[in-house]
């Protein structure tokens, strides 16, 4: 589900507050993972 989100990030089509809070942190550590 956090791959799904990430995804939808990256899409440009939800941004991090549209997460909701159980899969937030899992979501945000493939987003840092990317960044370096």
């Amino acid at each position: 589900m956090a791959q799904i989100y990430y995804d939808l990030i990256k899409k440009g089509l939800k941004t991090i507050d549209d997460v909701p809070a159980r899969w937030k942190a899992a979501v945000q550590a493939l987003i840092n993972a990317e960044a370096g």
